[in-house]
This record gives C-alpha cells, structure tokens and sequence, in this order.
C-alpha cells in the first residue's frame, strides 16, 4: 500500500527588498518533520517553486501525496502549468524550478488551507516568516525544524 504523506507548506515574500522564506511540515508514515529556507535577490514566483521543490524532494513515486496550503502562489503553480503545457504564457524564467514543479506535482493533490491560529499551515507560516526574516541577514539557506518545535505543530 502506497504512503500517505501530508505536506503543509507556507511561502513569505517580501517584494521591496526581494527576500523570500518558505517553510514546511511532513507527516509521513506518523513521522513529523519539517524544513524552512530562504533567500535574497529572489521574486515571488521563484520563492514558491523553489518551496515546493524543498517540499517534494525526497518523497516516493508511489506516496500519496497531499500538499494543504494558504499560499496563493503555491495554489497558482498547477494552473500556470496547465496553462504553459497548452501552449498560453509559459515560463520564460526559473526554467529550472518549473521543470521540477512539473514533475513532482503531477503525483499531489493540492488543497487549500486556511492559515488558522494552532494549524499547521499557520505554523509553516510563522516559520516561513520567520526565514524570510533570516534570509534578510544571512542569504540562502536551508535549515531543519527543530524537534521541540514540531511538537507545536498542531499535526
């Protein structure tokens, strides 16, 4: 029996200074994990390709995947895909992170998630802010939620 895999993934971009974090939870098979990460220099489009790459990366083939976000730029990537791949607007950038997006999401199911007070996604939201912010300082990175923060979660 293929895995159940549940993802919560929250994007933060601020666009005057061009700073973006991301941030995600993962349950998978009752385990708990999570990553977040940002980057300077970096638009929109690119912060929320490059957080569903993360998000994706490392899960199997045959994983049921769901990926529950508040996003709107996260949700928008399935339909600009579908729009690209019928020959309307395709990609003329980050080229790279669309052929992954491409790939990965055509085994998810993609839902949208309220960021409520002690959900997850409000928690991969406080995280992708929070990475947004160290982003502002440090550059690119990419780092693993730790343990105890988890817990908070609300997986």
């Amino acid at each position: 029996m293929p895995a159940q895999v549940r993802i919560w993934l929250e994007v933060a971009h601020h666009p005057s200074f061009r700073i973006g974090g991301w941030a995600f939870v993962r349950r998978n098979a009752g385990e708990v994990s999570g990553t977040a990460g940002g980057a300077r220099q970096i638009d929109l489009e690119r912060t929320s390709l490059a957080a569903i790459a993360a998000a994706l990366a490392g899960a199997e083939p045959s994983a049921n995947v769901e990926l529950l976000s508040a996003s709107k730029s996260v949700l928008a990537i399935p339909d600009r895909l579908t729009a690209a791949e019928a020959g309307e607007n395709p990609p003329e950038e980050n080229l790279d992170l669309w052929a992954q997006a491409s790939t990965a999401l055509r085994r998810v199911r993609l839902v949208m998630r309220p960021a409520e007070s002690g959900a997850p996604t409000a928690f991969a939201a406080a995280w992708a802010d929070f990475a947004r912010d160290r982003a502002k300082d440090k550059g690119a990175f990419t780092a693993a939620i730790p343990k105890p923060n988890l817990a908070k979660a609300g997986v």
